[in-house]
């Protein structure tokens, strides 16, 4: 019809498919969107291209999002986390950009990891979450107390402002 297409099956598509938006829902948890690549080489496969193909590219333009939206208790529809990217640089040769991570803490937004184009960020809102890296044989082998600004190693709970501790109990304390 001029206003809708009903499949039932399988539909193959050669050549784009164009509009402005699309809906894909379901009534159950299965995939709504699979992309399959079926190629035997070496190289990468399937792929998924976000573009913002602008004629009049400018730092800090934001290239893609992808959020994680949900209801909470009260019906209230939200954004519980998101991944984007922007320009930091648009300059021919010497382009930069950003890659962020952000979740919902306390219900307010917080970054959480950013790859900027001079480092690696982790908390830069400098809110009071804690950090750790687990190894083979120890789940705070590596230990940011965020509230306390302590570092632990080998302990969760630091007494100093850095705090090695080993697993026969051993200690050194740097104040």
């Amino acid at each position: 019809t001029a206003t809708a297409i009903d499949v039932n099956g399988t539909m193959d598509v050669s050549g784009a498919l164009t509009g402005t938006s699309a809906t894909f829902t379901t009534a159950d948890n299965t995939t709504q969107l699979t992309l399959k690549s079926t190629d035997a080489d070496a190289t990468e496969g399937p792929n998924l291209d976000f573009t913002r193909d602008s004629a009049s590219p400018a730092d800090d333009d934001v290239l893609g999002r992808i959020r994680f939206l949900g209801d909470n208790d009260a019906g209230g529809a939200l954004t519980y986390a998101r991944i984007f990217t922007t320009i930091r640089d648009a300059s021919n040769g010497t382009e930069d950009g950003m890659l962020s991570f952000n979740t919902v803490s306390g219900g307010s937004n917080k970054s959480r990891l950013e790859f900027d184009s001079t480092e690696t960020v982790f908390n830069e809102g400098s809110a009071d979450l804690d950090f750790r890296v687990e190894s083979n044989g120890n789940a705070n082998m590596f230990f940011v107390d965020a509230g306390n600004d302590r570092v632990g190693i080998g302990t969760n709970s630091p007494s100093a402002p850095l705090e090695i501790s080993t697993s026969s109990g051993d200690a050194l304390k740097v104040t």
